[in-house]
């Protein structure tokens, strides 16, 4: 068991707020179920970097590849990145893209299956967000204006579309 670092009192120790103390959720009292969490989330781009996306021709190589391993690996890293999630077991992650291109966009789907004590909507956001991170990377190239800004590119419309819970037999 890891010892939490002593929080440093500002007069004295009874007077230490209980908004000052972090600390993990104990889930040890719940028992491991089948989790199911889906989050999705979209990237608008200019038109030029959705046909070069379509055509396979961005300097990097292939767009959705590189975002889905982008994505796994996101999700299995999550309590390294978001310190007080609880480290989980991950039985699936399945990574959709679809690309919109009335609206400019690629809109990124994450899916995460596990059997724990807590559930993985964190882990799905923090999929979508690399996934869109990654794309970002990619196509910066192509994104920024004349003066290196990068008016078009946004990221958004982040947020869990599904949450699943069910009982193991």
């Amino acid at each position: 068991m890891v010892k939490k670092p002593p929080i440093t009192p500002q007069k004295d120790e009874e007077q230490t707020s209980k908004e000052e103390k972090i600390g993990m959720v104990d889930i040890g009292h719940k028992s491991p179920i089948l989790r199911v969490a889906k989050a999705q989330g979209a990237i608008k781009l200019k038109p030029e970097s959705i046909r070069l996306i379509k055509e396979g021709k961005v300097k990097k190589g292939n767009v959705f590849s590189n975002a889905s391993l982008a994505a796994i690996n996101a999700v299995k890293r999550t309590s390294e990145l978001i310190f007080l999630t609880h480290p989980i077991p991950i039985l699936n992650v399945d990574v959709d893209f679809k690309i919109d291109e009335e609206t400019s966009q690629v809109l990124v789907s994450v899916e995460v299956k596990s059997i724990a004590r807590t559930g993985v909507e964190i882990e799905a956001i923090n999929g979508v967000m690399i996934a869109l991170l990654s794309i970002f990377d990619m196509l910066k190239y192509v994104e920024k204006n004349e003066k290196g800004q990068y008016p078009t590119t946004n990221i958004g419309e982040i947020k869990v579309v599904k949450k699943q819970k069910e009982e193991l037999i």
